[in-house]
């Protein structure tokens, strides 16, 4: 009488459903997967050619080296860079340009 089963699906109690593997599962696999790949292409390349930076799959970033003040200036705050998203310092993917963010906003709050 006291057990309670849990349905495939339920909640786990932490917002998310348990057994049905959702958008953010395979998001995880894929950047696990890309980051793989990234290693492995380098690892591959000979010892003196490795740059630790790159794409993979044709178009996906990747930044492996150890950041430095400059390129986190230039990835994360260059309100004068046309693009509104960069490679990431460290790791896999893009981020967020904040300085042309900033730019953008203030320019939309000005014209209007």
């Amino acid at each position: 009488m006291g057990r309670h089963h849990k349905a495939v699906g339920s909640h786990d109690g932490s917002g998310t459903k348990k057994g049905k593997g959702g958008v953010k599962d395979v998001v995880r696999l894929i950047t696990i997967a890309l980051t793989i790949t990234a290693v492995v292409k380098e690892l591959r390349t000979p010892h003196e050619e490795r740059t630790w930076h790159g794409a993979v799959v044709g178009f996906v970033p990747y930044d492996f080296r150890r950041p430095t003040l400059a390129r986190i200036r230039e990835r994360m705050w260059a309100p004068q860079d046309p693009h509104l998203v960069n490679p990431r310092v460290f790791g896999l993917g893009w981020t967020v340009n904040l300085g042309r963010l900033v730019t953008l906003a203030r320019n939309r709050v000005s014209a209007g």
